[in-house]
């Protein structure tokens, strides 16, 4: 009969060279959408119509939040070369 019991040592051990998910450009581009996200809602709070109505609060703030929203899933979504 074959033994098929392995060493102690090579159970679960982790591997050493395991990276992280993202690379430094991935949470660098994170941070700029994170930024471009804060930078519209910080434009949709400025617009001095009454209830936000004016083009700020309806067109360019929202417009900028959705940008940053995209910039994430491409930051995310980036590929390491």
């Amino acid at each position: 009969m074959k033994n098929t019991t392995s060493k102690p040592s090579e159970i679960n051990e982790p591997t050493r060279n395991s990276a992280l998910p993202f690379n430094k450009q991935n949470y660098i581009l994170m941070l700029v959408g994170l930024g471009l996200i804060f930078l519209g809602f910080f434009i949709m709070t400025q617009d001095k119509e009454e209830f936000g109505f004016g083009f700020l609060g309806i067109t360019l703030g929202p417009a900028i939040a959705f940008i940053g929203f995209i910039f994430e899933f491409y930051a995310i979504f980036k590929k390491k070369k």
